[in-house]
């Protein structure tokens, strides 16, 4: 076992230390010596919007680490719900994934795992190994540290950073505190109001055991959204309207790979070639084929999510020399959607109208149909209803204690549990054959389309009730830490402090699964009897032409029971509510004990300053897995892992002169698979689009981490008071970065009902550390508060930061069998070479205002499933959002807020491309509608 060497080797490290150890990581971040962050603490001295703003440059230029943050009310000011939200103004952050509302996915420099922690604890959601930082609110902060840099003292997961998210604390205040906030924010989409509440009340008293504070912080949001994605569906070969003699084909007939790949291969890298008289082999005939789409599918989306959250702390300071702190944080999350799915199958090539050679239009050098006329084409609609529950929490002790006039100790023991579960119940409801008139780009990536016979599409009468999906996931995890950790500091020399410290987190997850399913009841939709059959309407109202209407099952107005007991006429052993029952996908034990030493010196070069701080962290995991296997009535696998790894860290910070300095980092980091990863078993899903095969996927036990060596160098100019310009450069080199491989297997006998089955062939995707690449970059960042503007003018001010990345990859070529046959280049998932964002910002009397706009290029989102013939990447077009926030100041507590979120109504679309084959225009997918929101509100503090 790992565990034991390192014990000793931290009991070691501590006996050396005598003075013990402090401002741990609970506090990961490494502060400048005391006599110049005193100096540099005294220079900016600002109130209202222009404080946060300079209070955010103020930590970047303390830190021996690069970090940027957002400070104080800054959180709170910007129209902003959740702390990634608030985080998208911040120099190389990106944010994507804005549907409902909001946005969801974060990246620190292209990279999308940073390291999450509360108070510099490590958190998590349920059996995940990171934590939604979305479900924070933007309400319950004080401060957001970003990490681009790394020292042995802060934890050694996440290649992208670390964001660390700090709550008040009743000794922050001076005394009763009282502070709140009320919004009420219009979704447009949606057309709702939800509202957006949050409370602090704080005191604290001194007594004849030392001062004592209370604070207690709430916070709940409520968001109803509507969320609208129209897409065309993927490439597939079709026959010319003249098939030459022999290859069995009629005209415009969809070709199929068939299981084997007996006529063409899908999932090509570059898809199957687009030029005009390009050939596939049939028969042993080459025949020249055409590309079109297989479908088009509108997706309408009504969701409702509730976000209650709360943070107590309790403080006692017996002396000045002591602070003990006990604080719970509770998030959690409540969600329910409704997506009207419309979906119908644009492959048909039977029953085409006479003038078969004028029914269809191709891209102008391509042999890649724009539109076509196609006779009874079958489609169906979907009613999928989903549920999901979350409550985390966090308990925590802390104490911090002054040894002497130059040690500190800091001991911190923090216990979590996250739980999550969910449902999902959708009704499938199909209709008879109609025909279509297609569009696949009808202009800005939208296709158009109508049917023969739309009334069909309202007509309860005329759609069949199809399959039953019945399942649901639980989720839990929890978590033991403690830390310990202590310094010792000297004033002269050149070694300046010793820190050492270890940390003992002992990790458990558990997921569980349901999963049932039932073909289709062969009735109409009107004569279900149970619920009432939903009319979507006005979707895409007035931006594309195409049916805004459609009729399907509604699961939100049934009896699920009731409908369970329907099915069993062709499902006898569908499980009711009070049968149903959880299987065990995984359950993991990580024990996880790491130890550091960190030294500061400091010395002089030219006459100025030259700080210095190096340090190494090892680390050793013990895991112990247990994997249930749901196709083989959940048998157990059990495996035992361990690794250990050192990982050393050095900075430099030399001030040039009073104003400029160079900062240079070096350190090293390491991304952990994620436990559904390490998963051996097979998840399948059925061939639904009749392609030959299933698709399935599977972890990976053998999963190692992944390592990244990391440099940075950084130039920096504090030219005014308030004002500062920067510049980054930054490399990253990843070894053992984890890809998808996929493999072609047969698989009989599986646990897939049939009817959702129609092969016994799957195409698996499983991970593999089978990557190394390169991500490097640089920042530019700006703040400026002119002194010289006139009066009217004064408290204007403008920060601005600008990205600009390079990625490269290399991603193995895998043939049907899973044999590795050379190698490819790709950029990393997720990174725009150029994104950056600029604020406006005003600052006077009762008025604070901001205009914000950020703006990144388009990027590489994932690759599509190897079933298609398009190419595999998904690539997300520009992103962009030019948000509005203005307060008038009552008086010296209370506020009012007007705020406005894209304003420009800009939307999310997708489109295929590997290499230099692809484009928005003839490989179009899909596009996304992007919420506008306004919200007025107030704000008051009364201390």
């Amino acid at each position: 076992m790992a565990i034991k060497p390192i014990a000793l080797g931290s009991a070691s490290i501590f006996a050396l230390m005598l003075a013990g150890a402090a401002h741990a990581q609970e506090t990961p971040a490494v502060a400048a010596p005391q006599a110049v962050a005193d100096d540099e603490a005294a220079d900016i001295v600002v109130t209202g919007v222009r404080a946060s703003i300079v209070g955010a440059l103020n930590v970047r230029k303390q830190s021996t680490q690069i970090v940027d943050s957002i400070v104080s009310e800054d959180v709170g000011k910007l129209p902003d719900n959740n702390v990634v939200e608030a985080l998208q103004r911040v120099t190389g952050i990106q944010v994507t994934d804005r549907a409902g509302g909001e946005a969801a996915t974060i990246s620190i420099r292209g990279l999308t795992d940073p390291l999450t922690t509360l108070n510099g604890r490590n958190i998590f959601t349920a059996a995940g190994t990171s934590f939604a930082l979305q479900d924070i609110s933007a309400n319950l902060v004080k401060q957001i540290d970003v990490y681009k840099t790394r020292s042995a003292d802060q934890l050694e997961n996440g290649l992208a950073g670390q964001i660390d998210v700090q709550t008040r604390r009743p000794l922050d205040f001076d005394g009763f505190t009282i502070s709140g906030l009320a919004r009420g924010v219009y979704s447009e989409l949606a057309d709702k109001f939800n509202p957006n509440v949050a409370l602090l009340v704080s005191d604290r008293w001194e007594t004849g055991i030392g001062d004592i504070g209370f604070l207690i912080n709430g916070s709940y949001t409520k968001a109803q959204f509507r969320n609208q994605n129209l897409q065309a569906g993927a490439m597939i070969p079709f026959a010319t309207e003249n098939p030459p003699e022999g290859s069995g084909l009629t005209p415009l007939q969809r070709i199929f790979p068939g299981a084997i790949n007996e006529n063409w291969t899908p999932g090509l890298d570059a898809g199957l070639p687009t030029a005009p008289g390009s050939t596939l082999n049939i028969n042993g005939v080459e025949t020249p084929y055409y590309l079109s789409r297989d479908a088009v599918i509108a997706s309408d989306l009504y969701g409702k999510r509730e976000r209650p959250s709360i943070n107590a702390a309790l403080q006692w300071a017996p002396n000045d020399s002591s602070v003990y702190t006990a604080e719970v944080f509770y998030t959690g999350f409540r969600g329910e959607t409704f997506n009207s799915l419309h979906f119908s199958f644009a492959d048909w090539w039977g029953d085409l109208p006479a003038d078969v050679a004028n029914s269809f239009e191709l891209y102008d050098g391509t042999n890649i149909i724009k539109s076509r006329r196609m006779g009874s084409v079958a489609g169906f609609n979907s009613g999928d209803m989903a549920t999901n529950k979350t409550d985390s929490y966090v308990y925590a002790l802390n104490a911090k204690w002054d040894v002497g006039e130059r040690g500190k100790i800091t001991a911190d023991v923090a216990y979590q549990d996250s739980k999550n579960e969910t449902s999902f119940f959708a009704i499938r409801t199909d209709r008879g054959p109609l025909d279509l008139d297609i569009d696949f780009n009808a202009g800005g990536g939208l296709p158009s389309y109508s049917f023969g016979n739309q009334e069909v599409l309202t007509d309860a009468s005329k759609w069949t009730v199809g399959n039953l999906f019945d399942s649901g996931t639980k989720n839990t995890g929890n978590a033991l830490t403690l830390m310990l950790d202590g310094e010792y500091k000297w004033d002269e020399g050149f070694l300046r402090r010793i820190k050492a410290g270890f940390r003992y987190d002992n990790r458990n997850a558990d997921s569980y699964i349901r999963d049932q399913g039932a073909g289709g009841l062969g009735i109409t939709l009107d004569a279900l009897g149970e619920g009432t059959p939903f009319t979507n309407s006005g979707f895409f109202d007035g931006r594309a032409d195409i049916p805004t209407s459609w009729v399907l099952a509604d699961p939100r107005s049934m009896n699920k029971d009731a409908i369970r007991q329907l099915y069993r006429a062709v499902a006898p052993g569908l499980l009711l509510s009070d049968e149903m029952t959880f299987g065990h996908v995984f359950g993991i034990n990580e024990t996880n004990l790491a130890a550091y030493i960190v030294a500061d010196g400091e010395a002089e070069i030219f006459g100025r300053p030259l700080q210095v701080q190096g340090g190494v962290r090892f680390v050793a995991i013990d895991t112990l897995y247990d994997y249930f296997d749901r196709g083989n009535d959940f048998a157990r696998t059990t495996v035992s892992t361990g690794s250990q790894k050192f990982l050393p860290s050095f900075t430099a910070r030399y001030n040039i002169t009073d104003n400029l300095r160079i900062r240079f980092n070096y350190g090293e980091t390491l991304r952990r698979p994620a436990f559904g990863d390490l998963n051996p078993n097979l998840a399948l899903g059925g061939d639904l689009s009749r392609v030959g095969f299933g698709t399935g996927s599977s972890g990976n036990p053998n999963l190692r981490a992944t390592h990244s060596k990391n440099i940075d160098l950084a130039l920096e100019w504090y030219f005014e008071r308030n004002s500062a310009i920067y510049a980054t450069l930054f490399q990253r080199k990843i070894d053992g970065l984890v890809v998808p491989l996929t493999v072609r297997e047969f698989i009989p006998d599986n646990y897939l009902p049939r009817n959702e089955t129609y092969t016994e062939y799957f195409n698996i995707t499983r991970p593999e550390n089978a990557s190394n690449g390169t991500l490097k970059g640089v920042e530019l960042g700006l703040t400026y508060f002119p002194s010289y503007l006139p009066t009217f003018l004064d408290g204007l001010g403008f920060t601005g930061s600008a990205t600009i990345l390079d990625s490269e990859q290399t991603i193995p070529v895998v043939n049907n069998a899973g044999e590795i046959t050379g190698t490819a280049k790709s950029a990393f998932f997720g990174v725009s070479k150029l994104s950056y964002n600029a604020t406006l910002a005003y600052d006077k009397g009762p008025v604070g205002a901001r205009l914000s706009y950020i703006w990144r290029k388009g990027f590489l989102n994932n690759n599509e499933a190897r079933a298609f013939a398009n190419p595999i990447g998904m690539w997300r077009a520009p992103e962009k959002s030019l948000d509005f926030q203005l307060t008038l100041n009552v008086n010296e507590d209370i506020g009012i807020t007007f705020d406005a979120v894209n304003i420009t109504k800009a939307k999310q679309q997708n489109y295929y491309k590997f290499g230099d084959v692809g484009n928005p225009t003839e490989f179009n997918s899909s596009t996304l509608l992007i919420d506008r929101t306004f919200a007025v509100g107030v704000r008051f503090k009364f201390d």
